[in-house]
């Protein structure tokens, strides 16, 4: 049964740190999977598209579509399963403005489907995003802001290098090109 959007935020926001959001922990993600995982499947269904209509399940709904499911399916395809969907819907809220609506630190993941992208006119927006987020922080946040920045760049790159993440290629079945495979020997080219 799915659960409602205020426990995905609450979950994600106050009960979990930072720590846990961009590692490998099958902990964490065991916890993903016993808690959220039929809202997962209800978001993937589309059965909790209403929840884009106001900014803060529309950000739970964008972490059931984009996070949770890199959580609960590490080094399988179905991770980035719903990545467009993800895409489609973070797109409408932006242009209903309800990024404008959140925190800094929630507008990070109203962002990342964009930085997720495959497409070099997401990666764009996103950068931009990101851009603007960064300079609209105080100053004594300024640093952290920058990571992510710097992150969105660093996806961005890779997208007009090679048109597609390299490090997704043995999972989606895709053989690597020759320029991919010295990517991919590179420390952090898999994010």
């Amino acid at each position: 049964m799915p659960v409602a959007a205020h426990e995905v935020l609450d979950f994600w926001f106050a009960e979990t740190s930072a720590a846990h959001w961009f590692v490998a922990d099958a902990a964490f993600d065991a916890q993903i999977r016993e808690r959220f995982g039929s809202t997962v499947d209800a978001a993937a269904d589309g059965r909790l598209d209403h929840w884009a209509v106001s900014p803060w399940g529309w950000l739970a709904l964008l972490l059931l579509l984009d996070q949770f499911p890199r959580n609960l399916h590490r080094g399988d395809s179905r991770a980035w399963a719903q990545d467009a969907s993800a895409q489609r819907v973070a797109l409408s809220g932006v242009a209903r403005g309800h990024d404008r609506q959140l925190l800094p630190l929630q507008r990070v993941f109203a962002y990342l489907p964009l930085e997720h992208a495959e497409d070099m006119g997401l990666q764009r927006q996103s950068v931009a995003l990101f851009e603007t987020l960064c300079a609209e922080v105080p100053t004594l946040q300024r640093e952290r802001f920058e990571e992510f920045l710097d992150y969105a760049r660093r996806h961005h790159d890779v997208i007009a290098c090679f048109g597609r993440f390299p490090h997704r290629n043995a999972v989606l079945g895709r053989t690597s090109t020759p320029e991919e495979m010295i990517h991919l020997a590179q420390p952090g080219s898999g994010f």
